[in-house]
């Protein structure tokens, strides 16, 4: 199909939403408890000329200049959803005992203006950079880089093949004509002038293969790892505070706004391919079934605005969501649905962006809580009692930076009106944040009991052994009692004399003492043997006999 016959694109919009993880701040900042404080840190790393800076937000403005898009973001959500947000007011936040202000800060980079996508078929193409936004959240090691970019009038092909390439991380595989598959040949930064800020090396394939061979875990494209300054890959050789590692799929989760001058002449397998951001339909294709374009229909689509048998504007916007991608679909040019401000392009940037976002946060950051308990668990080693200190000093840290996450960021619905609500339900679904949820609430509970069993023993245990160290004394105290009377007169004694018969006393009944404790375990079975009365006392005698024995063979093993 010739370029002049395809379909077209006459507004299109992606953005990406990758989640990272932060690593723990090598050093005390202010000497307070770092987790989840790297904003605090990437603050005092930007200046004046720094191409990231901290955007405010629009409450932080003039309240004269808030406008009806903001209004129509800021209602949408529930109250507890627009506390984590916004926050609350002037007054609320500077309060200790209140929310706060809001766990969320934005820094956003300013020198990259476009991108430059060169194509595998020889092609490129330009697309103007919305935004490009570090997400930062108080209390949990997460940055999510939001970018947007935008571009007008593009065939339908090649906006489906810069949604399948543009946001991979590395390179799975290379083809055989050494370059990277399913990547784009080339990315480049522009500035505003047009000048290259970086620049891709996917095909560079000795730096990926050498770089995971020393340290296990894939590099970042070269254009990635620059955009993403000044933080850098944990696993590398860089330096820098401010360390991230990856935490999903290579493939970054996306948002899609595609506007069509007829959406109904779409067919069921460009639906099928925008919806799960496969790559353009080529020659030697397969067909696709009618009974995957209907499982695709039931799972993957939101038809409330989409009546096809009308063919009526006012049905003619189409979503579809299946965790990793939002892809929204309509008619051009019409008020519902290209209107930037109260049209769905409004909300796709705004209210369906955010929900999205949480999505993915509340995935991410399960992910990580996941994976402390795995290391966790793996560095504990038992019959070492220093690596049990740790590994229930990391659990209970676990505990409670988990019980701050369900408190502050855990969501089950977000909004009462029923769009949005429904999208953020269909991408929870699809993205298994609920059984990942209730999965590590499992794994913290089951660890948390382990150290509560534990104790309750070590407690068991000290009691068995004080209560045998007592029965043993009550005979000396008995006797002292029932004898109680002067057996030697020595009040007339001299000092010394008296301090002598004391320390000589005192000595052995201690050495008696401390030996009744080391042996408490034995004499605490002596005494479950002699106390049961379902047995002979020849039969005790030849029990207590025997694990005197056992334990003796065992001491000389030793």
């Amino acid at each position: 199909m010739s370029e002049a016959d395809e379909i077209m694109v006459r507004h299109f919009r992606q953005i990406l939403i990758w989640p990272l993880q932060m690593m723990p701040l090598a050093q005390p900042l202010g000497g307070a408890d770092v987790m989840g404080r790297h904003w605090e840190l990437m603050k005092q790393r930007v200046d004046v000329d720094s191409p990231w800076q901290l955007r405010p937000s629009v409450f932080d403005m003039d309240p004269q200049a808030f406008q009806e898009r903001h209004y129509r973001e800021f209602v949408t959500f529930l109250p507890y959803v627009q506390r984590f947000l916004y926050g609350e007011g002037a007054a609320e936040a500077a309060n200790t005992d209140s929310y706060g202000g809001s766990p969320l800060h934005v820094f956003r980079r300013h020198d990259i203006c476009s991108v430059r996508m060169h194509y595998k078929d020889g092609t490129r193409q330009d697309f103007k950079v919305a935004h490009v936004d570090l997400y930062f959240f108080y209390d949990i090691d997460i940055v999510i880089l939001a970018l947007e970019i935008l571009a007008d009038n593009v065939p339908l092909s090649r906006v489906q093949d810069t949604l399948f390439r543009f946001g991979r991380a590395f390179p799975a595989q290379w083809d055989e004509d050494h370059t990277a598959a399913s990547c784009l040949q080339t990315v480049k930064w522009l500035d505003a002038k047009g000048g290259v800020i970086a620049v891709s090396d996917y095909d560079d394939k000795s730096k990926f293969l050498s770089h995971v061979g020393e340290f296990r875990a894939a590099p970042m494209a070269q254009h990635w790892d620059a955009l993403l300054r000044p933080l850098v890959l944990h696993h590398s050789e860089e330096e820098g505070e401010l360390r991230y590692r990856q935490i999903e799929y290579h493939r970054m989760p996306l948002m899609a706004y595609l506007a069509f001058d007829d959406p109904f002449d779409l067919t069921d397998e460009d639906f099928y391919r925008l919806g799960l951001v496969t790559r353009p339909a080529q020659g030697g294709d397969l067909p696709y079934t009618a009974k995957v374009f209907q499982e695709f229909e039931a799972h993957c689509c939101y038809d409330r605005f989409w009546v096809p048998e009308r063919r009526h504007d006012s049905s003619s916007t189409r979503m579809m969501c299946d965790g990793h991608a939002f892809v929204l679909i309509g008619k051009h040019g019409h008020g519902f649905f290209s209107d930037p401000y109260t049209g769905a392009l409004g909300q796709f940037r705004h209210q369906y962006f955010l929900l999205m976002t949480i999505a993915h946060f509340h995935k991410a950051a399960l992910l990580i809580f996941s994976d402390r308990l795995a290391v966790a668990l793996s560095r504990l080693q038992v019959g070492d009692a220093k690596s049990s200190r740790r590994f229930k000093r990391d659990i209970r840290v676990l505990q409670e930076a988990f019980l701050r996450f369900t408190q502050r960021y855990w969501f089950s619905e977000i909004s009462n009106q029923v769009v949005a609500d429904q999208l953020f339900h269909m991408a929870r679904r699809h993205l298994g944040t609920e059984a990942l949820f209730a999965e590590v609430r499992e794994s913290i509970h089951s660890m948390s009991q382990y150290l509560e069993n534990d104790d309750l023993r070590r407690q068991a245990d000290t009691v068995v052994r004080l209560t045998v160290v007592t029965i043993l004394g009550l005979v000396g105290t008995t006797v002292t009692g029932f004898l109680g009377m002067n057996l030697f007169d020595l009040a007339h004694e001299a000092a010394w004399l008296r301090i002598g018969y004391f320390f000589a006393t005192f000595i052995p009944i201690a050495a008696l003492t401390f030996y009744s404790l080391m042996k408490s375990r034995m004499l605490s079975e002596f005494l479950d043997f002699m106390s049961d009365d379902r047995m002979g006392f020849q039969d005790k005698l030849k029990i207590i006999h025997h694990q005197w024995r056992k334990k003796k063979q065992a001491r000389d093993e030793l």
